[in-house]
């Protein structure tokens, strides 16, 4: 290591070390130990522009260990990217773009939002598996216009997670070449040394799932730089580097122990640190001349990659040019012209139809104007219907179609997905059991929290999936889902609404849940159907302009079916459902009229959506004079009293299923005609007066 090396690295160390003693609180250890290989990355290896974070064919670089965040901040102030050392000094305050954990989209340069250990791990298996489906599709011999690496810097907490398990195999199982691991082996945690509670054989476990292993000394540069050169030579295995380091790298008092992990150094530490490195005492977050030139280089660096790569994708255009028509629309998160006709012309069921088999419809009519459409299931595939028919696969070393066997790894495929999306170019989504969403929470949660656009399927959505019993019967997921905020939740009632869910899926700028029944439901009739296109900026009744407003599960809720089309004053009762539950509300609308009766049925897929409408269209579909208002939905009731209000009632479940056939369970449970009508009876029956002016 010659001078220049270590007055970099130490430069690194000392900014990250400057900005957490600054904000009195953050992570210290893990960037100290850590700067020296991720040095040896960052200038030697990763091919990125700082100048053009968003250039497609970069290199991918997560920060797993999220808490060693200012690891990656002072990376991206040095290398010129726009990150002021203004943002550094702010770290962890209101407004800055220098967050405790690194978030994608606020923070120039960072790639994923990261963390909950594990989840950026599996990111970036994402991200490997988007570069090589995207090569697949896009390059011709001697055009290679997708052509980078994806590398993640991962801590002892991520090696412990689940999670990076679960994706661990899965990237050795499809041969993901293109993925380096650097582990920070610092053998430290917050509560002592990992011994306490961790000893396994790294390596072999990585070697098993089969993956190129390796081991250096993560402070000797030359060792780390082999290492990578190795591990970039390997294009059929992913690899792990395990960089054995010492968190809190020069800390005299700190070094090794578990202080060093999760709070500042202190003045004294701070000072007796400086000195063991021979780092001037001041002032805070120096950064000495030829360390600013040397990382400086990367711009130069970076916009001659860049332009070099957009050569080769000028003269790709000249030998394909509608290829390079298709990646440019690909890149842009734009769809083909035209693609929601493709959804709009599927001509529905007259007789029952399972909206998971409706999905299944949607997805494969969608695959054949969609081609960077892609997904799979948890290994439920065909009880999720989301196979695309007579397509290939993403397979061990190769890509041979748009579906992905993730096995049983829902924890991992949730991630995967939101690092597919984030890479640019695909649109992924993934599916499982409703009842199984909790493994997957932790990523919807980030994904929500990113804004992702991706699209997770859940199918088998209550007790009606009959005889499997409590263990795979859901009823307080749906009210767990919707309270995860930015997650937008859709539970069509029939077919038609399913198609529409998924046109409102694809056009969505962050994560959409479609939740999806086993059972088979009757179609809807819409002929009742009162829009309230006095209330909204768009007309719904019209389904030819190709506008989302079109569509009425756009609005979230809608008149189904109105007491009386020509009817102006608000009906006695109104019966609200999502899902399944709606048709029982048909069924029980009917019954009520004949018995005197008037009563409206407002079909409610999606929460979010609603509650995002006008007063005024909120008012029409649930207006404030009429309090006599039902919600029916087989879940857990939490949260319907914001549509019900104080005077209304819901039919919900009140604890877990049983194993019994659908049939059985909802007599059993109650979700029967008989059962809201004698509901609706009931609730009438106490309404107290309403003032007809209020």
């Amino acid at each position: 290591m010659n001078s220049l090396d270590r007055t970099c690295i130490n430069t690194i160390r000392m900014l990250s070390v400057d900005a957490v003693q600054q904000a009195r609180s953050g992570h210290p250890g893990m960037p100290m130990g850590a700067a020296a290989m991720a040095y040896v990355l960052w200038t030697r290896f990763l091919r990125h522009n700082p100048a053009d974070p968003a250039w497609p064919d970069r290199d991918r670089f997560i920060l797993s260990a999220g808490h060693g965040s200012m690891l990656l901040y002072s990376l991206l102030h040095l290398t010129g990217y726009d990150l002021a050392l203004d943002e550094l000094i702010a770290f962890r305050q209101w407004g800055s773009a220098t967050p405790g954990h690194p978030e994608a989209g606020q923070t120039p340069g960072v790639e994923v939002t990261t963390g909950p250990l594990g989840q950026g791990f599996a990111n970036a298996v994402g991200m490997a598996m988007a570069e090589r489906y995207l090569a697949t599709y896009f390059n011709r011999p001697g055009h290679a216009i997708v052509d980078h690496d994806t590398y993640v810097i991962a801590g002892d907490g991520d090696m412990m997670e689940g999670i990076s398990h679960e994706a661990a195999s899965l990237a050795g199982h499809l041969k993901l070449g293109r993925l380096i691991c650097l582990y920070d082996d610092n053998r430290i945690t917050i509560e002592g040394s990992t011994s306490l509670a961790m000893s396994d054989a790294t390596t072999d476990r990585f070697s098993a799932y089969g993956w190129h292993t390796q081991s250096v000394d993560g402070n000797d540069l030359e060792q780390v730089t082999r290492a990578i050169e190795n591990a970039r030579a390997q294009r059929d295995q992913p690899s792990l580097i395990v960089a054995r380091t010492h968190i809190g790298h020069g800390s005299p008092g700190r070094q090794d122990t578990a202080k060093a992990h999760g709070e500042p150094l202190g003045a004294e530490e701070l000072a007796r640190t400086k000195e063991a490195l021979g780092w001037p005492p001041e002032p805070p977050f120096h950064i000495p001349e030829e360390a600013r030139e040397f990382f400086a280089q990367a711009r130069a660096k970076g916009a001659r990659w860049e332009q070099e790569w957009q050569e080769r994708l000028a003269a790709y255009g000249r030998d394909f040019p509608e290829q390079q028509a298709e990646w440019k629309r690909c890149q842009a998160r734009e769809l083909p012209p035209g693609w929601p006709e493709t959804l709009r012309a599927l001509k529905t069921a007259t007789t029952p139809v399972a909206t998971r088999s409706a999905s299944g419809r949607a997805i494969n009519a969608l695959a054949q104007r969609i081609p960077n459409l892609l997904g799979g299931s948890a290994d439920l595939g065909p009880s999720n219907n989301t196979v695309i028919h007579d397509r290939g696969a993403f397979v061990p070393g190769a890509v041979n179609g748009p579906n992905i066997h993730f096995g049983v790894r829902e924890h991992a495929m949730a991630a995967a997905v939101n690092g597919i999306a984030l890479h640019g170019g695909l649109r992924p989504y993934c599916a499982t059991f409703l009842a199984f969403s909790d493994y997957m929470r932790p990523a919807l949660r980030l994904a929500a929290l990113s804004q992702i656009p991706a699209i997770f399927v859940f199918t088998h959505d209550s007790i009606s999936l009959g005889e499997d019993g409590p263990t795979h019967q859901p009823v307080e997921h749906l009210p767990a889902l919707r309270a995860i905020p930015g997650l937008t939740v859709i539970r069509p009632a029939d077919e038609r609404e399913t198609f529409e869910a998924w046109e409102l899926a694809l056009r969505a700028s962050g994560p959409t849940a479609l939740i999806l029944t086993r059972q088979k439901v009757p179609a809807l009739a819409r002929d009742r159907m009162r829009v309230g296109a006095e209330a909204t900026d768009t007309a719904l009744d019209g389904e030819a302009d190709g506008d989302a407003g079109a569509v009425p599960v756009a609005r979230g809720a809608y008149v189904l079916s109105a007491a009386d089309a020509a009817a102006e004053e608000p009906p006695r009762l109104i019966l609200i459902a999502s899902g399944s539950e709606v048709a029982l509300c048909i069924e029980a609308q009917t019954q009520l009229a004949s018995a005197g009766i008037s009563c409206r049925v407002v079909s409610m897929p999606s929460w979010e959506l609603f509650v995002a409408q006008s007063p005024a269209y909120r008012e029409f579909v649930l207006p404030a004079r009429c309090t006599a208002r039902l919600a029916v939905e087989a879940a857990i009731p939490l949260g319907w009293e914001r549509f019900t209000g104080d005077h209304g009632a819901i039919l919900g479940m009140q604890g877990f299923g049983a194993s019994a056939p659908a049939d059985v369970l909802c007599e059993r449970f109650g979700f029967t005609v008989a059962a809201v009508v004698a509901r609706a009876r009931a609730l009438l029956e106490h309404q107290l007066p309403v003032n007809s002016g209020a």
